[in-house]
Parts: structure tokens; sequence; C-alpha cells
């Protein structure tokens, strides 16, 4: 059962019961780099999960910190089912299949986890519904009143996410995109009720400007709404889910991978995703050539000790960030830490995959489907990459496949 949160840079401790703890408290403007990971007791489980249970919310609910949450001050199992129901409830496990074309194109077996098919087309509704869980939670037990605007930065997945979560529950929200934000994501928007801010860059400043906006919006008193655990660690909280069912269904299958490719971008799938799945399968995180803030630091990370308390020196803006998978070009790796951690316990790595391989990886994947966009693929060119320096047998791999063609 999740007791708390705790810091991974500074060691400060936050009680499960205080609400609305979205970042450390030490966290300042001119120190921002603190992140929350929740603390877990590994009590054994004392609610009996009906086994076709297909909505994670509910059937993984005593592993997450919304539901201790709401325990801690007192309200009831079946109130918390009711709540899940009401704001997740079109949540559904998503399928994990052996890919037929994947398969024979990379000559060993492939497991694709299916997120297309999940709420908005891909994974990054996990993240905000865990946040929204934790806010209804609060506003129904009386511990604030008023609803706070919700802000939230994205190119694209992400901003679709937020904005249907949010029309769940007329709870009004700002996006902040950059300028080149395609326009079908617009529409989206528009048709949820968002309020859509293009951020332009400032010549000479490094970083995402739309992070930078976001940020002072969240200064002004929005409520972070975000994909990012350092801006909100309770997006890690549902962003867990998809880990625990690939889990399970891995052991239903009888499936011993040899790796997890996972793209990455700011870094919160990967992130949540390991501290659900756990350390028995290597974690591969995946960037492209264009833009590879993560495995950039990582290698300079392991070439100091206690690498959390330089993260300004190692996790530093890309610069021009470029490739058709314009879903993972976030300037830095926001959850760089909790990703490093996850590499060191399972024996994972980092690739960089180029620009053709990611391009192949997408033209693979749609010729059987799902339709899915260059970002959702590109945890396979990352296994293209692999198989091309030869360091990987016959065993299989699993991808995830997240973020609908549009």
């Amino acid at each position: 059962m999740i007791v708390g949160l705790r810091c991974v840079v500074c060691g400060e401790e936050i009680e499960i019961s205080r609400p609305c703890a979205w970042t450390c408290r030490q966290a300042t403007t001119g120190d921002p780099y603190h992140v929350l990971e929740f603390i877990d007791d590994q009590a054994a489980p004392v609610i009996e999960i009906d086994a076709e249970e297909q909505n994670p919310f509910v059937r993984y609910r005593e592993r997450m910190g919304w539901w201790a949450f709401a325990r801690s001050h007192g309200m009831s199992d079946a109130d918390t089912v009711d709540i899940a129901r009401s704001v997740a409830g079109s949540f559904a496990i998503t399928p994990l299949q052996r890919h037929a074309h994947l398969s024979e194109s990379l000559g060993r077996a492939v497991w694709a986890k299916n997120e297309t098919a999940g709420v908005s087309g891909s994974h990054k509704s996990r993240h905000l519904v865990g946040i929204m869980l934790h806010l209804i939670v609060a506003e129904q037990l009386g511990l604030f009143t008023k609803r706070e605007t919700l802000a939230i930065s994205s190119c694209g997945n992400a901003a679709l996410a937020a904005a249907e979560v949010a029309a769940g529950q007329r709870w009004p929200l700002e996006v902040f995109v950059p300028t080149w934000m395609d326009d079908a994501f617009g529409s989206g928007l528009d048709e949820h009720g968002a309020k859509v801010n293009r951020c332009p860059r400032v010549d000479g400043v490094a970083g995402d400007p739309a992070m930078a906006a976001f940020r002072d919006a969240v200064r002004a008193g929005a409520i972070p709404f975000s994909v990012q655990g350092p801006a909100n660690a309770w997006c890690l909280d549902g962003g867990r889910t998809i880990g625990w069912e690939i889990r399970d269904q891995l052991d239903a299958e009888v499936v011993e991978a040899q790796a997890m490719y996972v793209q990455v971008g700011g870094g919160a799938l990967a992130s949540s995703l390991a501290h659900g799945l756990g350390s028995s399968i290597p974690l591969v995180v995946v960037q492209a050539e264009g833009c590879a803030p993560l495995d950039r630091a990582l290698r300079a990370a392991s070439q100091i000790d206690t690498p959390e308390r330089h993260w300004r020196e190692i996790m530093t803006p890309w610069e021009s960030p470029q490739s058709v998978a314009d879903g993972i070009l976030d300037d830095e790796t926001y959850d760089w830490i909790s990703i490093a951690r996850a590499l060191e316990r399972s024996g994972g790595r980092s690739v960089v995959a180029s620009e053709s391989n990611i391009e192949k990886a997408h033209e693979i994947v749609n010729a059987m489907g799902p339709p899915t966009s260059a970002t959702g693929a590109a945890g396979v060119a990352g296994a293209l990459t692999e198989i091309d320096a030869g360091r990987l047998d016959d065993r299989p791999i699993v991808v995830v496949l997240s973020g609908a063609a549009r």
C-alpha cells in the first residue's frame, strides 16, 4: 500500500493524507530540481480483486496513491470504486498481443502493447486520470471548494488526453503548446473546450517555451495537470497501471522477454511503466538521434557519484530537436532520474535510433496496424537499432505502441 511520497533528490517525505502534494516542498523557482516517488510499504493486499475486472483503476486500486489518499481520510472502499467508475469509467486494460508482422520483420517474437486502443489513443490519459482521481476524492472530502484551472504543456497526445479527461469532469483547462503543433490536435482541443496558447521560441533562450509558459501559469495558481513527474508526481500514479497490465499479461501468456522497449520524450511513460512492471525485464529506453537529451544525460551521470544532485549540469536542453517522431521532441527528459534508477534495477540501457530506423519502424507497424504515429512506433526503432548492432538473441521482446495515427 502507498504510504507517502519521497523526493529522490533531497529525501523529503510527504504523508499520503496530504492533499494536492504535487511537488517536493523543498523545490523552489531557483531550485526546481526535485522529484517525488511513491513509497510502498509492501504490505500484503487485503482486497480480493475480481480477476475479470477490466478497469485498471478498479482492478489495481489497492496499489495506487489516490486510493490510499482516500482511505487515509476515512473514505470507504466502495466509495472509491464508485469514484473510479465515474472518473475513469472509459478505461479498460489494453491488449498485449504477439504482433505477426513485427515478429516476421524483426526475426523474433514481438509482443506489442496496444495503447492506441486506449482513451484518447495513447497512454497519456492514464497519467492524467490519476491526477483527476486525486482531485475528485479531495473535492468530495471537502478539502477544497474552488476548482482552480488545470494547466498542461504538450505537443499533441498529452494535450488531447488532458482535454478529454478535464472535459469529462467539467474542469477548466489551459493548454500550452509549441507553435508547430499539428492543427488536427488543435481541433480536438477546441472540441473539448480547452483554452489553447501557442508559445513561440525566443532567440537566445534555451528550453521549451511551452513548458516555460506552463510553469508561469502554475506559479500563478493553476493546477499542474502534467505528464512530467517533477511537475506533478501524481501523474506517475495512474501511469503505473500500464506496467501492472503488461506484467500480468506476460505471465498469463508465459512469455519470458529479453527486453522491454519504450520510447522516451519527457520520460513519464518509461518511469511509471518501470515502477509497475518491476525489474525482471531489462528496460530499454529509446530516443531519436535528432533529440536525445536522456542518452546524453545518462552518459554524463555515469561519470559521477550522486548524479541526482547535479541535475542542472547533467540534464541540459537539447539544441534544435528534430524528428518525424514529433511527440518525443521534449528538450529535456524531465523524469530522467527515475529512469536512470529503473535502468540500474533492471539491467537496462539507452538506445538512440536513427531517423531512417524511426521511419522504417513506422512503416512496419502500419503495414499491419494498428494505425500508429511515428512517435507511437519509435520504441520499435530502438529494437531495429539493436538488431542491426547484433545485440539481441532470438528470445521475445516487448514494445509499446502508443499514439494513434491522426
